[in-house]
C-alpha cells in the first residue's frame, strides 16, 4: 500500500511509523508521587510538586501506534521527537462503524472528508506494517519521547515509514492542522440560511448575537 521498509541504520524521519512505543497518561487531580523514604503520597498536582524541583511519580503508560511528525531536520538532532497516535478510523472519525463498510462510503470518507476534515491522516490496511484494520493518524493527540529513546526503539518497534507521495501529502496535512483558524462557519448567516443549516447539522449549533437579533427594515 502506502507505506515502504526502512533499515535500522536510516535515521528518524517524518512519517515514520512505531509500534508499542508508551504514552504516559496522567490525572492531574490524582497524582501519587514517591517519596525518598519508600513511602508515597496522593493528591492533586499542586499538592504533591515542590516547587520547580523534580519530582518522582507513579504513573500509568499505554502501549500505542504513533507515527512521527517532527521534521526531518527536527528529527535528527532535536532532544525530543513529537508523534500522533494511531488509532481505528472509526474512533478517530467518530462515526459509527455499522455505517462505513461498504467501498462506496469509504471512498467519500478518505477522498472528500479527508479534504475537509484536518484532523487526521487515513492510513490503509497493510498487514506487513502491522496495519492490520483501516486506521488513523489523530493529529489531537501528540507523545513527546527523547531522541535517544526512540532511537533505541527503531530495531523493533519502527515497523516502516510512509512512501514518497503520501509522505508529501502527510507533511502537507500536519501544516495545515497547526496553523489552521478556528471558526464557527456559520457566523455570517441570516436567520433564514442559519435554521436551514441547523436543520442539517448533526450537532447543536449556537447562534451569534447579531444572528439572534431581528433584521433591520
Amino acid at each position: 500500500m502506502i507505506y515502504e521498509d526502512v533499515s535500522y541504520e536510516e535515521p528518524i524521519r517524518q512519517g515514520d511509523i512505531f509500534v508499542a512505543v508508551p504514552k504516559v497518561e496522567l490525572q492531574l487531580s490524582n497524582i501519587t508521587r514517591a517519596v525518598e523514604d519508600n513511602t508515597i503520597s496522593t493528591g492533586a498536582w499542586d499538592d504533591v510538586r515542590s516547587g520547580e524541583e523534580p519530582i518522582s511519580l507513579i504513573v500509568q503508560a499505554r502501549p500505542i501506534t504513533a507515527i512521527v511528525i517532527s521534521q526531518d531536520c527536527d528529527a535528527s538532532r532535536a532532544q525530543d521527537i513529537s508523534l500522533c497516535e494511531v488509532r481505528r478510523f472509526h474512533d478517530v472519525e467518530g462515526r459509527d462503524k455499522g455505517t462505513s463498510d461498504k467501498p462506496k462510503k469509504w471512498v467519500g470518507l478518505i477522498t472528500q472528508h479527508a479534504r475537509i476534515n484536518q484532523k487526521w491522516f487515513y492510513l490503509p490496511v497493510d498487514g506487513r506494517f502491522q496495519i492490520h484494520v483501516k486506521m488513523a493518524a489523530d493529529f489531537r493527540v501528540v507523545v513527546q519521547l527523547p531522541l535517544v529513546d526512540l532511537e533505541m526503539l527503531r530495531t523493533v518497534h519502527r515497523v516502516g515509514r510512509l512512501n514518497g507521495v503520501a509522505g508529501e501529502h502527510f507533511h502537507e496535512r500536519i501544516s495545515e492542522f497547526f496553523r489552521r483558524y478556528p471558526y464557527d462557519e456559520w457566523y455570517p448567516l441570516d436567520g433564514p440560511e442559519l435554521e436551514y443549516y441547523r436543520g442539517r447539522s448533526p450537532e447543536p449549533i449556537a447562534a451569534f448575537p447579531w444572528q439572534e437579533a431581528p433584521d433591520a427594515d
